[in-house]
Parts: structure tokens; sequence; C-alpha cells
């Protein structure tokens, strides 16, 4: 699977996560570089444009990325 098309911009990963770069790559590796239709942020993006995503919404926060789709 292609990696994500946000992961070079994604302000979560270029600047949230600096200070923790182990748990970042784990999150680069499973949804941005595997299934990155999965990911939360990826999901807000699609439905609502890059926008409206949150910087604190993690990328397995779906429930979370859910509630933010069906309020708009």
């Amino acid at each position: 699977m292609p990696n994500c098309p946000s992961l070079s911009s994604c302000p979560f990963f270029n600047d949230k996560m600096c200070s923790r770069p182990a748990l970042a790559e784990m999150y680069k590796k499973r949804y941005c570089k595997g299934n990155y239709e999965i990911c939360a942020r990826f999901k807000v993006s699609k439905a609502l444009g890059k926008e409206h995503v949150p910087n604190d919404l993690f990328p397995n926060q779906s429930d979370k990325a859910e509630n933010l789709i069906n309020r708009k």
C-alpha cells in the first residue's frame, strides 16, 4: 500500500510528535505507511477538508473522527 498523501505535510507528525519519535514511528508504520485510510486524521480530512482536522486528533481516534464528521 502507498504512503498517505498527507504524510510529509501532516502537522501531527511534523510538530506534535517531535518529542516522542518512537511513538511517532509506531503510528507512521501502522497508519501512514500502512493502511492510511483507517487513520482518523485522514478520514476527517477526506470528509471535511484538511482545515477541519484538529491538531490534537491522534490517528487511532476513529470515534472522535466519526463524531466530527457526523456533526458537520
